[in-house]
């Protein structure tokens, strides 16, 4: 009978809350002329005296927004700009951030929402395949617009807000009117127009600009308003970067798109994370999976408690993290969900599951139809075919790579970037039968027999050691848990006459790390083969604008003490146990005489 009772009532919260979504995501068609500035000018109209953004001492009212962003787009006409041309948003986190980008999109011009850390080539990159015709700069970006100055294929004009690099948009801003411009300047637009560009993270390589139509960002503006049950009563506190679809939109759009107020802050700090949002008398927050951990790692306040937050929105939060942080926090419930900028897969945990990163229950089977999950080899790097060149379907309870059928409606789509050479890497073809295309999402995930997927790994961090392969995310999880260690990155490093990559890990540490004991509680928990060979003690993770862990760059550096000054320790063939790595292991190692 409880089993019974559990069950009905899992499934009664998924037909609940999934009839929410379907209600506010209904209204958004490829084909329909509602655009998202009319979106947010129906929530001005209603909302006006409303409280839009609370930033660090100031306020902002959706009144306030509004009219900023008409002044944004009366400039934009009176600097040239035309339907369909693109302007390089390069801004830390501010109301005026939305606003501009708000104010563009009223008429038909295009935002690139830029990683506010880059600088030099990276920047350049950025601006260059976008063909950005202006550049609007923060306060704190002018020497590293200066930087790319050298890189760029053409030269776009400079504004600025608050810097010193080139115009200034504080003083000519005032000079053009508030007064919302004619909707007649979008005539004709349609959800399947281009509406902002958004770029990868760069972990891989230079970042890609994702495109997304006024559908995509519509959608993901209004998804998780019913799961988090957000009303204009709340107030969201996003700390994340702005330029990040997790918080750009994810995080503004269930306030914005309600009547909410969002609670700003430049910069993520752990310190001023739950005094914020007792002072600010927060409801939900939007994460990054790692700021759960930083948060989980700082010392004990007395605001942990003192706040009426309820409720998280954000991805990538492992399961070591979730029930400490919402045993120690007090926070009801984690919206995790999974999807990329670009990508036409997304999953949401709804109920709260911890550890699923989505569940597609039996009632949206038929609307998840297009998602599949596909055997993958991890010797050959590439997904498994049969005898008759198809893919291989991963069965429920196996690990398999996350596809997703590319079709013609909102939630098939897939818009790629603005390279179509980068694009077609991410397409799949002839998967299931002669002339099929499916999107890659390059993660291997699984499926139980509830509905519920658990992300697994990344493809290529998946590595093969011992004829096995080893999981990046669970050896890392289980790093994660040994006393003195607060963060761990882990990826696979090729051993001179040895067969595939062995596992090493970039930690970093609280405190002294007793390898002995940390040998014990990972042979207690993971194979053999998966114990990490190396362990690099870092100073600091090293990781992107948005807490990714960055990988690529470690990898080349490897266990070479010409290229890592940190201090490594590997696995001793002789003794089994951990030892500090010196140049003459490293030589002996790079001999081939060392047998792993």
């Amino acid at each position: 009978m409880k089993t019974l009772l559990k069950s009905i009532k899992r499934e009664a919260t998924a037909v609940r809350i999934l009839l929410g979504v379907k209600r506010w995501l209904d209204p958004v068609t490829p084909d329909s002329e509602e655009l998202l500035a009319d979106d947010l000018e129906n929530i001005v109209d209603a909302h006006g005296e409303a409280d839009a953004f609370r930033f660090e001492g100031r306020r902002m009212t959706y009144g306030a927004f509004d009219a900023y962003a008409n002044r944004v787009a009366h400039w934009a006409l009176a600097c040239g700009l035309k339907r369909g041309e693109t302007v390089a948003l390069f801004m830390d986190n501010c109301p005026e951030y939305v606003a501009i980008w708000y104010g563009l999109s009223k008429v038909g011009v295009v935002p690139a929402l830029i990683n506010n850390q880059l600088a030099g080539q990276s920047l350049a990159h950025c601006i260059n395949i976008v063909n950005a015709r202006l550049v609007i700069t923060g306060a704190s970006q002018s020497e590293a617009m200066r930087s790319a100055a050298d890189f760029l294929e053409t030269s776009p004009d400079v504004w600025c807000l608050g810097g010193t690099c080139g115009l200034s948009l504080d003083e000519d801003l005032p000079n053009f009117s508030s007064e919302r411009p004619s909707r007649e300047l979008r005539a004709g637009m349609t959800n399947a127009d281009n509406c902002l560009y958004i770029y990868t993270s760069g972990t891989t390589g230079m970042p890609k600009a994702a495109r997304m139509s006024h559908a995509k960002v519509r959608s993901t503006m209004r998804t998780f308003i019913a799961p988090c049950g957000i009303s204009k009563k709340d107030r969201v506190y996003v700390a994340m970067p702005l330029y990040h679809t997790t918080a750009g939109l994810c995080g503004i759009g269930v306030a914005l798109m309600t009547g909410a107020s969002v609670v700003l802050r430049e910069k993520f700090s752990a310190s001023a994370f739950w005094k914020d949002c007792a002072e600010e008398n927060v409801s939900a927050f939007v994460y990054i999976g790692e700021i759960c951990r930083y948060l989980l790692n700082h010392r004990t306040s007395i605001h942990d408690r003192s706040h009426r937050v309820r409720v998280g929105l954000g991805n990538g939060l492992r399961t070591d993290v979730w029930e400490p942080f919402l045993e120690r926090f007090g926070v009801k419930k984690m919206v995790e969900f999974y999807g990329s900028t670009e990508g036409n897969v997304k999953f949401m945990n709804y109920d709260g599951t911890v550890g699923a990163c989505g569940r597609v229950p039996w009632i949206a089977r038929k609307t998840y139809a297009h998602v599949a999950f596909v055997k993958y080899d991890v010797e050959k790097d590439a997904p498994e075919r049969d005898e008759n060149g198809f893919c291989v379907r991963a069965p429920v309870g196996e690990v398999g790579e996350a596809i997703g059928r590319i079709g013609d409606n909102t939630m098939t789509r897939f818009e790629g970037y603005q390279s179509d050479d980068a694009s077609q890497k991410k397409i799949l073809r002839n998967v299931f039968e002669e002339g099929d295309a499916w999107y890659r999402t390059g993660d291997l995930m699984r499926q139980d027999a509830l509905g519920y997927m658990y992300f697994v790994d990344r493809v290529g961090d998946t590595y093969r050691w011992k004829g096995e392969n080893v999981s990046t995310n669970e050896v890392a999880e289980a790093l994660s848990d040994i006393p003195g260690i607060q963060t761990a990155n882990v990826y696979g490093v090729p051993i001179p006459g040895a067969e595939g990559k062995a596992g090493m890990a970039s930690v970093t540490t609280n405190g002294y790390l007793d390898y002995k004991d940390l040998l014990d509680r990972l042979s207690a928990r993971l194979p053999k083969y998966a114990i990490p060979v190396f362990i690099r003690e870092q100073q600091e993770a090293v990781t992107t604008g948005t807490f990714k862990y960055r990988k690529v760059e470690l990898a080349e550096d490897g266990y070479d003490p010409e290229r890592v000054k940190d201090p490594v320790w590997y696995v001793d063939p002789e003794t089994g146990a951990y030892r500090r790595l010196s140049p003459e292991d490293f030589k002996k190692i790079g001999s081939g005489g060392g047998r792993f």
